[in-house]
């Protein structure tokens, strides 16, 4: 246990988690470890963790070290022991419970997307809004901007080493649907999921594009399809939806796509393009990105997530072109807690690197990133991508956001 100058133990901050599957799992491992790795004003603490199924919710809390278990959202955040609630849950519920929280007077984190509409969002983030007044903490969980690497992209960006930016290339793929026998599972239900993979992977791909250039998108053209159209009603699932057994030959209607594919414009004129799917064969968890700027490019690939790819085009042709950086040095942005240089770190480090800032923020009393008007903001351009894609991939504008 790490201590405070007066050789003290540093204050605690307890915390509260909504939701125990894939997410849950991941959001606990970052709160365990956190204060092990970093110097943290506030010492995090795993009071309790809630969800519907008494006999499942106790087994994840045993599991991922969670004090106690809950059977009612409603009772956790009424804990005494509970000073952040983070919240796990599917989209549906997003809203209800982040309100409810702040108005309790917690602090919140909550998984992304934010929202499954632009008016639940705009709730969320006024009533976040309304709470900051009151010295609350509120963030969305996009952890993919903690990978050190991503991080790295967004300090060479900020430094001028791309210049004026041009084109932004993002796609997210995976495979986990592409066999039609896959059950209905929530994540494939509009009413729980909000959207399917423009939602569950396009939100990533749309934040990881404005925090990397510090831009937002102004507009967009979309097209979006749903391959398989009925599926076999769900048996039993596995974590967060990305695994099950059909139970029955009653098939249940899919109502997200499956895939979504847009292009865009950022603020400064520069041309984006995205592509989300589920049904890419072949493709685990393909998260890639490209900018390409007046003065050099980068890339970067989640499946080599120690890696960026690095070019300067102010160099002499004879030897310029791409370079890879390995992001394991003390002086990349999180590594001063890890390993020697050349020991790679892993996915579940990005919610380590993720509950050690928003630690950071509650103990100063500083606005965290990405905030709820950040996720409403993407919640605007995936609203956006939608409104095209039901207009034959009309051009269509992302609402500016009125400056509070």
């Amino acid at each position: 246990m790490e201590q405070t100058e007066s050789g003290a133990a540093p204050p605690t901050l307890g915390v509260g988690m909504v939701g125990y599957a894939f997410m849950g799992a991941a959001h606990s491992q970052g709160w365990r470890t956190a204060g092990h790795v970093f110097d943290l004003p506030l010492r995090p603490v795993l009071a309790a963790v809630a969800g519907r199924d008494a006999n499942a919710v106790r087994a994840a809390a045993r599991r991922h070290g969670w004090a106690a278990a809950e059977t009612d959202w409603r009772a956790l955040i009424a804990r005494d022991d509970v000073q952040l609630v983070d919240i796990c849950t599917p989209g549906d519920s997003h809203a209800e419970i982040a309100v409810a929280a702040l108005e309790a007077g917690k602090h919140v984190l909550c998984e992304k997307p934010l929202a499954n509409s632009v008016a639940e969002a705009e709730t969320m983030a006024a009533a976040a809004e309304a709470a900051a007044a009151r010295g609350q903490i509120s963030m969305v969980g996009f952890n993919y901007r903690r990978m050190p690497a991503l991080a790295y992209a967004r300090r060479l960006v900020a430094d001028g080493r791309l210049g004026s930016l041009r084109h932004v290339r993002v796609t997210y793929l995976q495979d986990w649907l592409v066999d039609p026998a896959f059950p209905l599972t929530w994540r494939l239900e509009r009413e729980h999921a909000g959207s399917g993979a423009l939602g569950d992977l396009g939100a990533h791909a749309v934040d990881l594009a404005q925090y990397l250039t510090g831009e937002l998108l102004v507009g967009v053209s979309a097209l979006t399809e749903t391959f398989v159209r009925k599926r076999p009603r769900l048996a039993g699932v596995g974590a967060g939806g990305l695994g099950g057994g059909a139970g029955s030959e009653a098939y249940g209607q899919v109502t997200v796509d499956d895939a979504a594919l847009f292009t865009g414009r950022l603020a400064s004129g520069a041309l984006a393009s995205f592509e989300a799917t589920r049904m890419a064969a072949g493709r685990k968890n393909a998260l890639r990105l490209e900018l390409n700027g007046e003065r050099g490019s980068l890339a970067f690939d989640l499946e080599r997530l120690n890696e960026l790819s690095f070019h300067d085009h102010t160099e002499p042709a004879v030897t310029a072109g791409f370079r890879r950086v390995l992001v394991t040095e003390p002086d990349h942005p999180y590594l001063e807690g890890w390993w020697p240089p050349g020991h790679g770190l892993g996915y579940e480090h990005s919610f380590v690197h993720q509950a050690r800032d928003l630690v950071h923020a509650v103990a100063t009393g500083t606005a965290p990133a990405p905030s709820f008007a950040d996720g409403l903001q993407v919640q605007r351009v995936l609203a956006a991508v939608e409104d095209s894609a039901r207009n034959d991939a009309l051009y269509t504008a992302v609402p500016t956001p009125v400056p509070s």
